[in-house]
């Protein structure tokens, strides 16, 4: 048992509990840098001996980052359809508002 409280690490990423798997090495950022000199042309051979780690644990953090990838895009297209939504709502608010303004002054006028 561990002396101090179980903390989660809360990334959308690399969840894990020190609890359960022990302390991490690296933390997110330190992962995406590593992802992205092997995509700057250094070989994943080098790159794990450069940092220590093995290969399929590039390989298994690449799939992480390139399957959240997937949900990030379907994320976006969705707030984007929302967004859509949200400005009609709005447009036709502003319509309603400003037809309703007009027939109040015609309204007022048509008294005096």
């Amino acid at each position: 048992m561990l002396s101090g409280p179980s903390s989660t690490v809360s990334t959308e990423h690399f969840v894990r509990t020190e609890a359960v798997m022990g302390k991490r090495k690296f933390d997110d950022d330190q992962i995406t840098v590593i992802l992205k000199e092997h995509q700057a042309g250094v070989t994943v051979a080098d790159v794990c001996h450069k940092h220590g780690i093995s290969e399929p644990t590039f390989y298994r953090w690449q799939s992480l980052q390139f399957g959240n990838a997937g949900l990030h895009a379907k994320r976006l297209r969705a707030l984007e359809e929302e967004n859509q939504k949200l400005k009609k709502l709005l447009a036709e608010s502003m319509l309603s508002a400003a037809t309703l303004s007009e027939m109040l002054a015609k309204a007022s006028k048509g008294r005096n």
